[in-house]
């Protein structure tokens, strides 16, 4: 067999998406890949069920359907705070994860450098190798997951083209604050680079944090790649909708290159997503309600079982330490994926090991989140308070 693509071999599969296959083989509660356990809103239903006899069926252009992007751009103009034109500033994609490879194939020569803060949602650093680029990695520092804005800067004197930022931040769940955002704009402008955002989980961000697009600042629009999807907020990560926004001439390069990577996302599921782009502000008010009452639930469960945790200002996870079980004689020698697997088989929580967002060695912390019902929380909850029946061994 001829030799494959170097490239493919410079990383691994998922390990999130790995971690939900062998939860699903062992009937384990699933709080390792971020989907909720609960329906999308009902009108969004209603709406895909008429679609699947009404139609759209057949292929929508390319780059989005026309009301889709419409409302796309009535919903976002509200957080980049200028007008969007739906036809040369947005390209629908088939989910966020595609928005981030069309905008990495958009910007990236092979040789380029991009900087990716750590930890990262994986699929940005295989991103970059696949773009052809060389990721640079930023250190978020526990337990604040604080970063030097020198090292960024450093990034960009080696030649930097982007950086990638995800605002709120999977799988810490940072807020980036307006001061944090400006800053790095600031470097963006000078070295006349561009900052490719991840804004997904942009309705679940925690008082008194406050989400702010790093497209609304002054100057940065024209050097921005807003990167989303509609998966978070609507409880519909399988619709798999998502969609870039930037200047026009970037779109334009973004739109070849989603032509030829997908040719464009599902029209029925647009056509039923459309009712829900066109919500009332009481959605996401209602929205940021129930996850702020899931974290502060979820939270109190694990301080009642004692296991050691961040806060999350935003996002649906929660960072877990584990180190006091890795000293235990039978732990001896896990690494943290080991330490996933054996949860899975006992105590039947998937988690994921926090290795797999570091570029540091970090060993000791894994993720979980809450995107889950009540009763499912109590369970997980239950199970999980078998660890600490470890330590007391």
């Amino acid at each position: 067999m001829p030799q494959l693509s170097t490239r493919v071999q410079k990383f691994t599969d998922s390990v999130i998406r790995r971690m939900t296959r062998i939860s699903d083989e062992y009937g384990a509660i699933n709080l390792s890949q971020g989907f909720p356990d609960f329906d999308p809103p009902k009108e969004m239903m209603d709406a895909l069920a008429k679609a699947a006899y009404e139609g759209p069926h057949q292929y929508p252009i390319t780059f989005g359907a026309q009301n889709f992007r419409e409302a796309l751009a009535k919903k976002q103009e509200k957080a980049i705070h200028r007008k969007i034109d739906p036809n040369t500033e947005i390209v629908v994609t088939c989910g966020g994860t595609e928005a981030m490879m069309a905008a990495m194939m958009t910007i990236c020569n092979p040789g380029d450098k991009v900087m990716v803060f750590s930890p990262f949602y994986e699929n940005y650093g295989a991103d970059a190798i696949l773009s052809g680029a060389e990721p640079i990695y930023i250190p978020l520092v526990p337990p604040y997951y604080d970063f030097d804005i020198n090292l960024i800067e450093d990034g960009f004197k080696q030649g930097a083209k982007a950086i990638i930022i995800c605002n709120p931040s999977n799988p810490c769940g940072k807020v980036f604050t307006e001061e944090e955002l400006r800053a790095i704009g600031d470097l963006v402008l000078k070295y006349d680079a561009f900052a490719v955002t991840d804004e997904v989980y942009e309705h679940m961000v925690y008082a008194p944090n406050h989400h702010t697009c790093m497209a609304s600042l002054p100057g940065m629009y024209e050097h921005t790649i807003t990167c989303n999807s509609l998966s978070k907020t609507f409880s519909i990560t399988g619709w798999r909708l998502g969609y870039l926004i930037g200047p026009a001439e970037v779109m334009e390069g973004a739109k070849k290159v989603h032509d030829f990577l997908t040719v464009g996302a599902a029209a029925p599921l647009q056509e039923a997503a459309v009712v829900g782009l066109n919500f009332p502000d009481s959605y996401y008010e209602e929205l940021l309600k129930t996850y702020t009452e899931k974290r502060d639930y979820f939270l109190a469960g694990l301080d009642s079982i004692g296991l050691k945790h961040n806060i999350p200002q935003g996002t649906y996870f929660v960072m877990i330490d584990i180190q006091e079980f890795l000293d235990l004689p039978q732990f001896a020698g896990y690494t943290d994926l080991e330490f996933c697997e054996w949860m899975i088989r006992n105590v039947g929580v998937a988690a994921v090991p926090g290795s797999s967002f570091f570029k540091e060695e970090v060993n000791h912390l894994i993720r979980l989140h809450f995107a889950r019902r009540k009763e499912t929380i109590d369970e997980a909850i239950s199970r999980l308070g078998k660890l600490k029946e470890l330590v007391k061994c």
